[in-house]
């Protein structure tokens, strides 16, 4: 039985992922352009929005990049980070890994339609009357060509990602080369920003910098997954961090009031820098990167339950591939059955219960990385970071240091209370799940 389950989860697809493809693939599981960055400079002012997002790279996206990268290139499986966690600190963590993960990914997946029926408003007002039915068309839209396999959704990815680009690309020559007014860069500092207004600010950036250990779960459906990873991982976020910081830096000098962009985003921005024209370009550029950041999260989420349901936690329906495709559309489906439950939620809850059940799981993935240095210390990783286990955990503190600031802002900040102590209550039905499953095995 044993040696059945090992031969499924490292079973291969014959047509695997590419460079480009699965640089769009993280370019939309991770970030998905600009979109969600609006309320930094209220928050964060003109001085310290463009600070945050020079630290936050260095503080919380390098740390986590290389982490996934050992630990991946170590175990480039079926299950991505819970795979890690099973070998590093046993099955029932993995199995909270993979209950956090899930409920993260339904919270992440109900935020994207709910962002494309905004960006879609710009152009036609009316259509917030539908948004339920384009919610769940979307859901299932994307469902579809999710349970036609990797290499369609990647290829989506990539078309999806040139309409998100080029419109931005639009922007900032509009802005750069076609204005009389010289840009200015301001004074990089926090001074006058308040702990809670900084916590804030700093979940924006990190929220739009979410999602390194996602691309993980489908290793094994990429070719050399060591080198394409490193690879991949490197323009991506090199592109990532290009479209924000511009982005940022044409709203700061483009005076536009931080309550307007706020609440308009980045059309609005568009149609004061260039006309309406443009405003129109970017509000389809936000509807791409809806539809792509779904069906990017949703091919990441699948491979999870997958991965459990084969080492017997999850019925095996989970684990068996579609008779056709040879994807996991038992999963697929499921996920979607359950983001469409959640079409009601408000996307400040979301995001907030987003966050929370991310940092959980960035919190085992720090352990898991520690931990297999112990175990396995001469183990061969064709990635490995040039640090003694000290090192690790000084590396580990920074994303885990930048989560405690986010999350003591959210408990400063009183419209938050009762959605974060959902979150933590979300955190606490891994363990009863847990403890139901087994309770069904002992008694069978």
């Amino acid at each position: 039985m044993e040696a059945n389950q090992m031969r499924i989860t490292h079973r291969s697809p014959n047509v695997k992922l590419r460079v480009i493809q699965l640089t769009a693939l993280i370019f939309f599981t991770v970030s998905g352009g600009p979109f969600g960055l609006e309320p930094l400079i209220s928050n964060a002012g003109k001085h310290g929005s463009l600070l945050i997002l020079l630290l936050i790279p260095v503080f919380w996206v390098l740390p986590i990049a290389v982490s996934v990268l050992e630990l991946n290139g170590m175990m480039p499986l079926v299950g991505g980070y819970y795979q890690w966690i099973k070998r590093s600190l046993g099955l029932r963590w993995a199995f909270y890994m993979g209950w956090w993960t899930w409920l993260n990914a339904f919270i992440d997946l109900a935020i994207y339609p709910k962002l494309l029926v905004e960006y879609a408003a710009f152009i036609i007002p009316s259509i917030t009357n539908l948004k339920i039915i384009i919610y769940l068309s979307i859901v299932w839209i994307n469902a579809g060509l999710n349970i036609r396999g990797i290499v369609p959704v990647a290829k989506t990815t990539i078309v999806l990602g040139t309409l998100l680009i080029t419109p931005f690309l639009l922007l900032f020559v509009a802005t750069f080369f076609h204005n009389a007014t010289p840009i200015i860069i301001p004074k990089l500092s926090f001074k006058g920003t308040d702990l809670s207004s900084l916590g804030l600010a700093t979940y924006i950036v990190i929220w739009n910098f979410m999602g390194w250990d996602d691309i993980t779960t489908y290793s094994n459906e990429v070719e050399k997954p060591a080198n394409t990873y490193l690879l991949s991982v490197c323009i991506a976020f090199c592109v990532i961090f290009s479209i924000y910081f511009l982005s940022t830096l044409v709203a700061i000098n483009s005076n536009i009031s931080p309550s307007v962009f706020g609440n308009e985003g980045f059309p609005a921005l568009g149609s004061m820098v260039a006309g309406e024209w443009l405003g129109i370009l970017i509000s389809l550029a936000g509807i791409a990167s809806a539809l792509g950041l779904f069906s990017s999260i949703l091919l990441s989420i699948s491979r999870v339950p997958k991965a459990i349901a084969e080492d017997g936690i999850l019925p095996a329906k989970f684990s068996e591939p579609h008779p056709k495709y040879h994807t996991p559309y038992v999963s697929i489906i499921i996920s979607a059955l359950f983001v469409s439950c959640l079409s009601l939620w408000t996307f400040n809850d979301l995001v907030i219960v987003d966050v929370l059940l991310y940092g959980a799981k960035l919190v085992l993935e720090m352990i898991a990385l520690i931990r297999m240095r112990q175990k396995s210390p001469h183990e061969y990783r064709p990635f490995k970071i040039p640090l003694g286990i000290p090192g690790l955990i000084v590396v580990a503190s920074f994303p885990l240091a930048i989560l405690f600031i986010v999350i003591l802002a959210l408990i400063l900040s009183t419209k938050m209370k009762y959605t974060l102590l959902w979150a933590i209550f979300l955190l606490f039905t891994a363990d009863l799940a847990w403890r139901i499953r087994s309770r069904k095995r002992r008694a069978q």
